[in-house]
């Protein structure tokens, strides 16, 4: 199973536009990595100096952020990452339970000889392969293998907004894999899911899954300024300066 990866939307061919989709990339993992923090605050100068740019292409890739909601401007005082909302983020994952399930209902439907071979490439890394360790690691495994699952399902644009919630909730996940059980645990959930929908087993593998998304959900609540300090400690990431 190789992973594919985040399709980026924006135009990359020429300059200024590919430099600021440079910035615009490195920013987002920045806030996904836990340099930038929800609530951190930052110039435009800042960022042009760290990275050794010029603004424009600064301001622009940052205009992209604010749309996606990553930060928020503020008049004459800079940037900001934008706080955590825990309503927000709990909706966020309502629909993907919704999206999710919905897609395992419509793989468990698929005749054993019809079934995507995604679902035997998902089965051959989460289950016939040896595991994997690092947390950081199998969190982009997670991410794969939960988009892949939508996308088996053949709605194109349950997929597409299925992957645009899925990297809005990625700083979630990120946290949820600092610790060493969410890893074990993750093997042994998505490898139960798999076999069920394989054997077409509709009502017990929307049941797994939903509670696997739950285990999730619930941490939304936990989180502190305290554990993501402690994950950009661990991550050995900086602030721009």
């Amino acid at each position: 199973m190789q992973l594919t990866g985040a399709k980026s939307t924006r135009t990359k061919s020429n300059r200024p536009e590919g430099l600021a989709e440079r910035i615009y990339q490195q920013l987002k993992a920045d806030i996904f990595s836990f340099r930038l923090l929800p609530g951190d605050r930052f110039s435009e100068n800042d960022i042009a100096d760290r990275m050794e740019v010029s603004r424009t292409p600064v301001r622009q890739a940052l205009f992209w952020l604010e749309r996606e909601g990553y930060v928020e401007v503020f008049f004459r005082s800079g940037w900001q990452v934008r706080p955590f909302d825990f309503d927000f983020f709990e909706q966020l994952y309502d629909l993907r339970i919704v999206l999710e399930l919905e897609a395992v209902k419509r793989l468990c439907a698929c005749p054993p000889e019809a079934q995507p071979l995604q679902l035997g490439e998902l089965k051959d890394f989460w289950i016939d392969q040896p595991r994997l360790e690092d947390g950081q690691t199998v969190s982009r495994f997670d991410e794969e293998f939960h988009m892949t699952l939508v996308a088996a399902a053949g709605n194109a644009e349950m997929a597409r907004i299925h992957r645009e919630l899925t990297e809005k909730i990625r700083i979630i996940r990120r946290l949820d894999f600092t610790k060493d059980e969410r890893v074990s645990a993750t093997y042994i959930e998505h490898a139960s899911i798999l076999l069920a929908i394989i054997g077409q087993r509709t009502e017990e593998a929307q049941r797994q899954l939903h509670d696997h998304i739950a285990v999730s959900k619930a941490e939304v609540r936990k989180i502190t300024l305290h554990m993501l300090h402690q994950a950009r400690a661990e991550n050995d990431g900086s602030l721009p300066s």
